[in-house]
């Protein structure tokens, strides 16, 4: 009974330990990161239709780093959001990012990247094709929610534009965050979704233990 209840301790050091660490990494947590359960009910409302036409998309019909006060862009207020530490004061110079995605640390912001979860042309092909200028730039610069991140450039750069159903994040525990905050994003973008952006979403979102 003794062996039983050391090994039950054990077990409860680890998974706390685990936990601890997972926190310590995640210091690049957007806000607004949902439960499961709620990402879950979030996830099924969503409309399952097809993309639209990439007909009329411009990066510069969503205006982005706009200016966010005190000589901030909204590209600042995430790296400073996002840092361990940080020096210098927009432009921010130097610090230490944990970049969430790929599990590498960064100390030079030249080697950043704020990541729109959902691209700016996957929100095109979503819906935002038909919204304002003005509506656009808003979801371009969205700190209220999971919506930016920074990362290194190497590996927002390798996911484009693409969706969950073909790219994913290289460090397999970065993938539940990561469907909770496409799916976040695009329910209160009102957002629609293809099949296999679903199904691969629903997978990752099954990876979460809460």
């Amino acid at each position: 009974m003794l062996k039983k209840s050391m090994l039950f301790v054990f077990a409860l050091i680890l998974s706390f330990a685990a936990f601890q660490f997972e926190l310590q990494t995640a210091s690049a947590f957007p806000p607004g990161t949902p439960s499961k359960s709620a990402a879950q009910s979030q996830l099924n409302s969503l409309t399952v239709k097809s993309e639209s036409s990439m007909t009329g998309y411009s990066r510069d019909k969503f205006p982005h780093w706009i200016g966010q006060g005190n000589g901030c862009d909204t590209r600042q207020k995430v790296l400073q959001r996002d840092a361990d530490y940080y020096s210098g004061n927009c432009p921010v110079t130097s610090g230490k990012w944990y970049s969430y995605f790929d599990g590498v640390t960064v100390y030079s912001p030249s080697d950043l990247d704020v990541d729109h979860i959902v691209p700016l042309a996957e929100a095109w092909r979503s819906g935002a094709g038909s919204w304002t200028t003005e509506k656009r730039e808003d979801f371009a610069n969205d700190l209220n929610g999971p919506q930016l991140i920074a990362v290194t450039a190497s590996v927002n750069r390798s996911k484009g534009d693409q969706d969950p159903s073909t790219w994913q994040p290289p460090r397999s525990g970065a993938r539940c965050g990561y469907a909770k905050w496409w799916i976040n994003t695009k329910y209160r973008w009102d957002l629609h979704l293809q099949s296999s952006e679903k199904s691969a979403l629903q997978s990752m979102l099954n990876s979460c233990s809460y």
